[in-house]
């Protein structure tokens, strides 16, 4: 997993504010004005479009298309955040470079969410067949670090209702004069999510199997956890990697002709070069199951959602399970 140099993005940072006015309250906005949610990645940006239903302005400092894992925040994104009233990030190591930019930001009214403590987190997970995360060379003088947590939490819809519910609160909060909007938009969304829920779970209690073979990364661990189902994966869900081993691929391709696997799937934006090598050598069809990291530019722009997403999952896990 990538480690951003923290003396690069501090100089970063020092530049920027020092234009935007470090130490400066930013000038308060005209009632009128909608107030600014700033979302690093795609999943908090579509809850919280959801909530505030066009009485905010919402930004994805994520392009489109690009990998969440490396991103780093330009100029123009850190200017966004100075000026933003709810800022919501993942909370985990693909994104510590936050963690600088808060310290140095000197707005104590803007509300800060972190998706990883809006639920119960688990540990990344190293299964049998899949490879170990390349290790980093370590600074001089660093110690051993603690464990990595899972960062995918938004994967599961029961936990993106609980990141849902803290989005409108944090909303209800600052902007209560549309309170009663956002309320009323989140018990909507809710309803959806429940809805979703409910097909997943009525897909895994009908199945003939529970096993899902992934020739990629796997951030689906919080999915796979709420639905009581197994998987076998190239690569944990915040690897870098793109290239298995010839034994990673030996194995996954031995597992779905064991198994009589049906599917083999990858994530979006992916290559799929790992699963439609799998998918020649045993006859599995090669399916997307969406984990909504980040869209294409094409879908941002068409305006699908979350919701879009996981309902088109909802065949693809039929699909696979069947």
């Amino acid at each position: 997993m990538k480690k951003y140099t923290n003396h690069l993005l501090i100089s970063i940072i020092a530049t920027v504010l020092m234009f935007v006015g470090c130490g400066k309250q930013p000038k308060p906005a005209a009632d009128n004005t909608k107030i600014s949610v700033v979302a690093t990645i795609f999943p908090p940006y579509d809850f919280a479009r959801a909530v505030a239903g066009g009485k905010a302005e919402i930004t994805m400092l994520l392009p489109p298309g690009a990998e969440s894992h490396s991103f780093e925040p330009r100029p123009q994104d850190i200017v966004k955040i100075q000026k933003s009233g709810v800022f919501i990030y993942v909370g985990g190591d693909s994104d510590a470079w936050v963690k600088e930019i808060l310290k140095s930001i000197d707005n104590p009214k803007m509300k800060v969410i972190t998706l990883m403590d809006c639920v119960e987190t688990v540990e990344e997970e190293l299964i049998e067949g899949m490879e170990a995360l390349e290790e980093e060379d370590k600074k001089d003088g660093e110690g051993e670090e603690g464990p990595e947590y899972d960062e995918h939490v938004w994967t599961s819809p029961r936990n993106a209702k609980l990141i849902v519910r803290k989005i409108s609160e944090t909303l209800r909060e600052v902007d209560p004069s549309n309170a009663d909007a956002y309320q009323k938009n989140t018990e909507a969304y809710l309803s959806r999510l429940d809805g979703l829920d409910a097909k997943f779970k009525g897909v895994v209690d009908s199945a003939a199997r529970k096993t899902l073979v992934f020739g990629d990364r796997f951030p689906f661990r919080y999915f796979a956890d709420a639905y009581g189902l197994k998987y076998f994966a190239a690569f944990p869900g915040c690897a870098t990697e793109t290239e298995a081993s010839a034994k990673t691929v030996a194995f996954l391709i031995d597992k779905v002709k064991k198994e009589k696997i049906p599917v083999v799937f990858h994530i979006e934006l992916s290559n799929e070069k790992m699963a439609n090598t799998i998918s020649e050598a045993t006859g599995a069809k090669v399916r997307l199951l969406h984990a909504c990291h980040n869209v294409t530019k094409a879908d941002f722009e068409s305006g699908k959602t979350y919701a879009d997403f996981m309902a088109a999952n909802v065949d693809a896990l039929r699909e696979a399970l069947k």
